[in-house]
């Protein structure tokens, strides 16, 4: 943790991407049935004691959410302390002034509960969608991220790029009470995003999703120095991995298994990737970013990430692959009731 952080004070949540699974008849269920769910999900997630729940932006069939700030706001009507947020919004390839607007109206509706994590995305379906170049790819994000984080302040912003119409004191509403939407940048791992967010004084939220965590730190010693070179005050740092929690590791890795490779081959055949074996899946759940088993090895193994990395935020990303919603509530309710207090008091 860090230097301000403390066992009670580190944020512990949840993420999905609303991937696409099959029902109780073994047929793959309609995107707005599992969408439905999700918001039933967090609902379960908000009584059990859960800090946040995130959800992705994706624009294709097997991951179900295209409006993350429509199914928060549904969500925020089932729920009273959970705070809510993207994970991610692909800013690249949307407005940074409609991103604002949509995140402060979901604040206003949560009171103040919102907040929104901005990143490239993993996945390029949302360029061609809305009429991007890839060619500027680069471009297109580092110009409005410069926007984003103007806007951030909730003061009049001109601005001027290539990538949209120029603004001359211009002003957003609403407005959030707090006066600051919360935010976060998703960072997969570059030297060059950490400098990133440090520069934009948005707080990092690494992606880590495969291999050891550990290997994560040299970008976090980049980050605390960049803000000590750059004059930057202490910023906090979240850390999103996948996993599954069930009540024992055998039953956890069992569950987990072939909904793993189904994704993992699905996304590798996109990619040029080789399948996905069950020694690597192994090797994950053992030593790498799989945070795989019952609650009392899921939670010490987040309690040692949170330690070895410093994190303030931990978020788990609890659906992967078609599992079925009824492994998916038990993996949330273990999380909230179980996996959560034991990492605190390791913690302590």
């Amino acid at each position: 943790m860090s230097e301000t952080s403390s066992p009670t004070s580190i944020e512990l949540g949840l993420d999905t991407f609303g991937d696409a699974y099959t029902g109780p008849d073994g047929e793959l269920l309609p995107g707005a049935a599992v969408i439905r769910d999700v918001v039933e999900q967090a609902a379960l997630a908000d009584r059990v004691g859960v800090d946040f729940i995130g959800v992705g932006e994706h624009h294709r069939p097997d991951l179900t959410v295209s409006a993350p700030d429509v199914v928060l706001a549904a969500i925020a009507g089932r729920t009273s302390r959970i705070r809510l947020g993207s994970a991610v919004t692909v800013l690249s390839s949307d407005d940074p002034v409609r991103v604002f607007e949509r995140f402060s109206t979901l604040d206003a509706v949560s009171s103040g509960r919102a907040e929104v994590i901005i990143g490239r995305g993993s996945f390029i379906e949302s360029f061609p969608l809305f009429g991007y170049d890839l060619g500027d790819y680069e471009t297109l994000f580092n110009e409005k991220l410069d926007l984003f984080s103007q806007l951030l302040e909730e003061k009049p912003v001109t601005w001027s790029g290539t990538m949209r119409a120029p603004l001359s004191g211009q002003e957003l509403y609403p407005k959030t009470e707090s006066g600051r939407l919360r935010a976060w940048i998703g960072v997969g791992g570059s030297p060059e995003s950490v400098i990133r967010s440090v520069k934009y004084r948005i707080p990092m939220m690494l992606a880590i999703i495969g291999g050891d965590p550990t290997r994560f730190a040299p970008y976090v010693d980049l980050y605390h120095r960049a803000q000590n070179e750059l004059g930057v005050p202490a910023m906090p740092l979240g850390a999103h991995s996948p996993g599954h929690i069930a009540e024992t590791d055998e039953q956890a890795r069992e569950e987990l298994w072939p909904h793993y490779k189904t994704m993992q081959d699905r996304i590798g055949a996109e990619r040029g990737w080789p399948p996905a074996t069950r020694a690597g899946f192994e090797s994950e759940a053992e030593h790498g970013s799989q945070y795989v088993g019952s609650p009392e090895t899921v939670a010490r193994r987040i309690a040692a990430t949170v330690t070895t990395l410093g994190l303030d935020r931990f978020d788990l990303k609890y659906a992967n692959g078609p599992m079925p919603h009824d492994q998916l509530m038990t993996s949330i309710e273990l999380y909230g009731t179980r996996v959560i207090p034991l990492v605190r008091e390791l913690l302590a």
